[in-house]
């Protein structure tokens, strides 16, 4: 016969509480019982699906609030190196073709995998002052960043029409934007938010030819040009990889608590100065 249980030994539930959802705690559960709720201005990690482990970099476990997708990577790293590709075609016939670039963490995890899209004639015949569109994808192969880079002169003999390159994340959505400014020694450049608000100036040294196995480095400065917060650098990659191919292999130091969307701008500021 069956006996009611036995429930003399059990808690009663607290006034105004519900099972799953209460005024004590309003992030009611769902699948995973241990989530916990979010802590400060930081929000909790989506659930996770199976990544790949071949050297790419695990998702933070805390996301900074309102991150765009794809941006919270960023969010635990204050340095990037961007590896190009390179191609057989380019070193035995000269013929340029669309570049590819890993970009890694300073442990060496595979952060991001970038991919410029332009047409023959320009990727031959503009070199770099070339316009382009580029995908910046993450590891499942989602785009995460998107960079246009439009048609432009690089001299000072014509100040209306120096470069230029919008950055977006998601793309579609406009994060910031790198422009040239016009000077005549020392190369300079200007950072912009999305609010078209001037946060960051780069500038960079007279002479940007890698000579003697040195580096050749760009300083990222605040507005006022006194502090310096960051810096982009293309680095030597020995004598036989500089003669035969342009593959380029710079990298990038900014503050770790910077904004995710200022990160990817200066990831853009990247592909400006030294593509």
């Amino acid at each position: 016969m069956y006996s009611k249980p036995n429930t003399s030994n059990v808690a009663p539930a607290p006034q105004g509480c519900s099972k799953y959802n209460s005024p004590q705690n309003p992030y009611p559960r769902s699948g995973n019982q241990n989530q916990n709720p979010p802590v400060g201005n930081q929000k909790q990690r989506p659930p996770t699906r199976n990544f790949k482990t071949n050297g790419w970099m695990p998702i933070p476990q805390t996301i900074p609030q309102n991150c765009p997708n794809g941006l919270q990577y960023l969010s635990t790293v204050n340095q990037l190196f961007v590896k190009q590709q390179a191609e057989i075609i380019e070193a035995l016939l000269g013929f340029e073709t669309n570049n590819k670039y890993t970009i890694k963490n300073n442990v060496g995890q595979k952060v991001f995998y970038a991919v410029e899209d332009n047409d023959c004639c320009t990727r031959n015949c503009c070199g770099p002052i070339r316009p382009f569109e580029m995908k910046i994808l993450d590891n499942y192969n989602n785009e995460v960043i998107h960079i246009s880079r439009p048609l432009a002169c690089q001299s000072c003999f014509f100040p209306c029409c120096l470069q230029k390159i919008e950055v977006f994340s998601p793309p579609g959505c406009l994060v910031g934007v790198v422009e040239q400014d016009w000077s005549i020694l020392t190369p300079m450049f200007t950072i912009r938010n999305e609010a078209n608000e001037e946060l960051f100036k780069i500038r960079g040294p007279i002479c940007q030819f890698i000579m003697c196995g040195g580096d050749v480095k760009f300083k990222i400065l605040s507005k006022d040009k006194t502090t310096v917060v960051g810096c982009i650098s293309k680095h030597w990659s020995g004598l036989l990889r500089e003669v035969f191919t342009d593959a380029d292999f710079f990298g990038i130091s900014f503050p770790i608590d910077l904004d995710v969307r200022l990160k990817a701008v200066m990831l853009g500021a990247c592909f400006l100065i030294v593509s």
